[in-house]
C-alpha cells in the first residue's frame, strides 16, 4: 500500500533509535528471539560487573542497527568510486539485516563455557544448531520460509561446505562476522556501557567500509593517493586493543571463568550421567537452565552421591559461593607444556580428555582428605589452546598493493598486531579451583595439584585466597 510504514523506531540505551522493518519485528516476536531476552550477553560477568545483565536479545537488536549503518556507508562509497567497488541492494539489505537479527539465536545459556571454554559441546555457530532452530515446524523457521529468506539466512550463518548451503557474496557474511563487524562493533560498545569500563568505540568507523568489486571481499580502504591513511589505521587497531582489553578485564577474569566453570561442571556431571542432553539446552534461558541441571539429577535412577554434587554445584552459583583459585598455570609460563595440557585435559581435546581430568580432580581431593580430613570438590579448568586467538582478518586496500588483502598480512608492518595476537596467545590459563575459603587447605590443594602437573609452572601463591 502507498505510503504505508516500512519501520518502526525502538530505543536503545547504547545508539539510541534503532528502526526495524515490519518484517524483522515479526521475526523478532517469534518464541526463538523472544527466548535471548533470558541469556545475559555476557554470562556470568554480572557476578564480577553488576551492571552486565544486558542479553543477546538487546545485542541482536543493535546487530541490525550497526549493520544498517555499515550498508548506508558502503553504498555511499560506491556512489564515489563505482568502478571499483560494489553497492547492496535493497533485497540483499533485506536478508543481511535478518541474518544480523538473527546471529545469535543458536546460543545456549552460558555457552561460551560450556562450549568454547569447557569443550563440553560444539561452538553454536554450527551448522546443526541453525537447521534444528530454523526447522519447519519451529515459529521461526516457518516465519522464514514465510518471508522467503530462509535459504539465504541459513547460507549467511553457516560456514562455507554446509549442506544446504548456497554459494553467495562474501561480504553477506564478513558485513556481520568479521573481525571489525556488526557483531563486534555493537558488543564492544554495549558491553562497555554494561559493565561500566570506559571505553568508547568511534561509531564513524562504519564509514570506512566498502566492497571490493573484483573479490566481492569487504573492506577497509588505508590508501588515498597512494599514501597510508594511518587515521584510519590507527582507529582500526585502537578497536583490535578494545577487544582485547575487554577480553582481559571481562571475558576471561578469573571469577567469571569460575563461576562459568560451576555451571559447566554441573552440565558435565549430568550429561555423563545420562540426565541431560546437549538438545535439552536449546530452548533454555540461563534461569531455567540451572533449573533443568537439578531437575534432571532430582529422579529415580540417579546416583545420589552425583545428585548431591550437581545441587550443590547450581546453589553455590545461585548463591554465589564461587570455587576459589588454587593454581593459576598461564601460557606465559607454560607455553612448552601448554599443548600437552590441553591434549590431556581439555575436554574437546581428545576422546576421554574428561575422563582423565575428572580422574586427577579425584585424585587431588582424595590426597587432601587423606592429608587434612576434609572434603573438597576440586575442578581442573583448562580451556582450548586456541580458544582466545583473534587474527585481523578483516581485507584492507594498502597502499602499493594490487587487490585488497587480510590486515593480518601486512603485521610487519603494523608491529602491534602481532603484539596482540601474542597477547591473546597468553590469556590462556589452567585453573585449578576449589570450593574452600580456607587459606590452609587451598595451600594444600596447590601443593598436590603442583605435584599432580609437576611440568607446569604455577604463579599463584594460594595462601593469598582468590
Amino acid at each position: 500500500m502507498a505510503g504505508r510504514k516500512r519501520y518502526s523506531v525502538m530505543r536503545d540505551p547504547v545508539h539510541g533509535d534503532v528502526y526495524l522493518t515490519h518484517e524483522e519485528l515479526s521475526v523478532l516476536d517469534t518464541p526463538e528471539m523472544q527466548r535471548l531476552r533470558g541469556i545475559k550477553q555476557l554470562g556470568t560477568a554480572y557476578l564480577v560487573y553488576p551492571g552486565a545483565v544486558h542479553t543477546r536479545f538487546d545485542h541482536s537488536i543493535g546487530a541490525v542497527h550497526v549493520t544498517a549503518g555499515m550498508i548506508n556507508s558502503i553504498n555511499l562509497s560506491f556512489e564515489l568510486d563505482p568502478a571499483a567497488t560494489l553497492a547492496i541492494s535493497d533485497e540483499e539489505a533485506r536478508v543481511i539485516r535478518l541474518a544480523a537479527l538473527l546471529h545469535d539465536v543458536t546460543h545456549i545459556p552460558f555457552g561460551h563455557n560450556i562450549e568454547d571454554q569447557d569443550g563440553l559441546f560444539a561452538r553454536h555457530d554450527s551448522a546443526y544448531r541453525y537447521t534444528r532452530m530454523f526447522a519447519p515446524e519451529r515459529a521461526l523457521g516457518a516465519k522464514l520460509r514465510q518471508l522467503g529468506v530462509y535459504e539465504d539466512v541459513f547460507s549467511i550463518l553457516v560456514k562455507e561446505g554446509t549442506a544446504g548451503r548456497r554459494a553467495i557474496p562474501p561480504y553477506w557474511s564478513q558485513i556481520i562476522s568479521g573481525t571489525i563487524a556488526a557483531d563486534i562493533l555493537d558488543y564492544l560498545a554495549r558491553d562497555a556501557y554494561f559493565s561500566g569500563l570506559r571505553l568508547q568505540v568511534d561509531p564513524r568507523v562504519t564509514s570506512y567500509f566498502k566492497i571490493d568489486r573484483q573479490s566481492g571481499n569487504l573492506y577497509i580502504d588505508l590508501a588515498k593517493h597512494e599514501l597510508l591513511r594511518e587515521d584510519i589505521l590507527s582507529e582500526i587497531v585502537r578497536m583490535l586493543e578494545a577487544r582485547y582489553y575487554f577480553s582481559e578485564r571481562v571475558y576471561y577474569h578469573h571469577a567469571k571463568v569460575a563461576a562459568g566453570a560451576l555451571v559447566a561442571r554441573a552440565v558435565e556431571l549430568s550429561v555423563r550421567a545420562g540426565a541431560l542432553t546437549e538438545d535439552d539446552l536449546y530452548d533454555q534461558t540461563d534461569a531455567s537452565m540451572i533449573d533443568l541441571i537439578e531437575r534432571s539429577v532430582s529422579g529415580e535412577g540417579v546416583d545420589a552421591h552425583l545428585a548431591s554434587r550437581v545441587h550443590e554445584l547450581c546453589s553455590a552459583f545461585r548463591e554465589r559461593r564461587l570455587f576459589k583459585r588454587a593454581c593459576v598455570f598461564p601460557r606465559y609460563e607454560n607455553s612448552e607444556v601448554q599443548e600437552e595440557l590441553v591434549a590431556r585435559y581439555f575436554a574437546g581435546g581428545r576422546p576421554g580428555a574428561d575422563s582423565e581430568r575428572a580422574a586427577v580432580e579425584e585424585r587431588i581431593a582424595d590426597l587432601v582428605r587423606f592429608s587434612t580430613g576434609k572434603e573438597l570438590e576440586v575442578i581442573a579448568y583448562c580451556p582450548a589452546q586456541k580458544m582466545q586467538l583473534k587474527e585481523a582478518r578483516i581485507h584492507v586496500r594498502w597502499p602499493g598493493v594490487e587487490g585488497v588483502q587480510p590486515l593480518a598480512h601486512f603485521q610487519d608492518r603494523v608491529p602491534r598486531l602481532a603484539d596482540l595476537e601474542r597477547s591473546y596467545r597468553d590469556l590462556w590459563t589452567f585453573y585449578v579451583f576449589a570450593n574452600t575459603n580456607d587459606p590452609a587447605l587451598l595451600a594444600k590443594v596447590s601443593e598436590i595439584a603442583q605435584q599432580e602437573f609437576a611440568q607446569a609452572t604455577n604463579v599463584y601463591d594460594a595462601t593469598s585466597l582468590s
